[in-house]
């Protein structure tokens, strides 16, 4: 028999379906990884800010091995707020070493990087919650 002649009821196989993307709770356990540094830097900042850690970890630790979007976006939350940190620091430290005068440069960088950070965090987790994996720029990826 000729493959064109085939009869109708005889149907070539069905492609695999297509691969889902992350589910709804995956995608808001994901946007709360973001929005949780804020969270932490508003509750903390009387303290430097060291809760901007806390949240994404926590969301991280908890749903890394049960849901792959989140232990995603999770480690690059905290990996942004690493960076950030990180930055922070070593600013502060330029202005002790130089007795105060780095200052001059120091503030200025700190206003420009929260507001940097503020928009980040935010694009990152509506990012989250649409779904798409959100690479934070100038991140190093510590936690892997």
């Amino acid at each position: 028999m000729n493959i064109d002649q085939a009869s109708p009821d005889v149907l070539p196989p069905s492609p695999p379906p297509p691969q889902a993307g992350p589910t709804a709770d995956e995608k808001q356990w994901a946007m709360l990884a973001h929005l949780s540094a804020l969270v932490g830097g508003l509750l903390t900042g009387w303290a430097g800010g060291w809760g901007v850690f806390v949240g994404p970890l926590a969301v991280w630790l908890l749903k890394k091995d049960t849901m792959p979007f989140v232990d995603d976006q999770g480690k690059e939350a905290l990996n942004f707020n690493i960076t950030v940190a990180l930055v922070c620091v070593g600013l502060l430290l330029f202005s002790v070493i130089t007795i105060g005068i780095g200052l001059i440069v120091a503030i200025p960088a700190w206003l420009v990087l929260c507001i940097a950070w503020l928009v980040a965090t935010v694009v990152g987790a509506l990012k989250a919650s649409e779904g798409m994996a959100y690479r934070y720029p100038l991140t190093l990826r510590l936690v892997k």
